[in-house]
Order: structure tokens, then sequence, then C-alpha cells
């Protein structure tokens, strides 16, 4: 595989069998992994593993699915899913890049990005705060550690 999440990852989403759509500040990919595989591949990347990450969160935040993952710790890339990370129709959202959501029906969600650029996903409204809020508490609690660890030095 030729592809690691970064900053400038948006989304990774579900293409057909096999291949994924990366959405980028600028540009778009199409690559012939699932966006699991691309996960796990840039956990590795990074120096872990999607289970090690996924095992971390279970920890810290006490929850066991549809948890978010810390892609890479100093940049803060973390990234939620929309269903079960396994499933075929998985899709993959930076936290630090939404700008917005809004509803586009009972089971349709408007995601706004950062740089303008937006999606629309087959999930609800609710489920997509709920994963925010995980997401954004592991943020919190991952900042205010590196906080504590750089003042107790």
């Amino acid at each position: 595989m030729n592809y690691e999440i970064n900053e400038g990852t948006l989304a990774v989403l579900p293409e057909d069998e096999n291949k994924s759509k990366i959405l980028e500040d600028e540009t778009q990919y199409i690559i012939n992994h699932t966006p699991f595989e691309i996960l796990d591949y840039s956990c590795k990347y990074f120096g872990s593993s999607y289970e090690g990450r996924k095992e971390g969160t279970k920890s810290i935040l006490n929850v066991n699915y549809k948890v978010p993952i810390i892609v890479e710790n100093s940049k803060n890339l973390i990234f939620f899913p929309t269903n079960s990370p396994t499933s075929n129709d998985c899709i993959w959202i930076s936290l630090k890049n939404i700008k917005k959501i809004s509803n586009e029906n009972f089971n349709s969600t408007k995601i706004e990005f950062n740089n303008g650029i937006t999606i629309t996903i087959p999930v609800s409204k609710r489920t997509i705060e709920n994963q925010i809020m995980r997401a954004s508490r592991l943020d919190l609690i991952m900042r205010n550690r590196k906080n504590l660890q750089k003042n107790s030095n």
C-alpha cells in the first residue's frame, strides 16, 4: 500500500469491493484497499496497529463499539467510524477537519469540512454527533495527558 492517512485526509469512503475513495483537502484518490485496511496500515505506519489503537481507546473512553482511533498521536489525527469498522459500508471521518454537520433527512447527514468540501453519508445526524462527541472526548483526554506530562518535566 502506498497511502498513509495524513493531516489533509478528510474521509475514507468505501468505493466498491476492496476499493476506497480518499478525500483530501485538494484532491481525491481511489485506492485498491478497503477503508479498514487503510486505517490499519496508517496506524502501523505511525508505529502501532488498529487493534492496539482500538484497545487504547476502549481503555480511555470505556466504550466497546464504533471506537474512534488515534491514527497518529503528535498531530492528533483522530478518525471515527460511521458503522462497524469491519463493515463494507463503514466510512472513516477526520475529527479535526469537520466544520459542521446537518440533517439531510432522517437517515442521512451532510458533513461540511473546513475547506468547504461536503459529503452526504447514509447515517443519521444523531449517530454522527455521538461519534464526534466520543472522538472529541478522546482528543481532550489525550491533550490533557500531554499537558500533564509537559508540566511535570
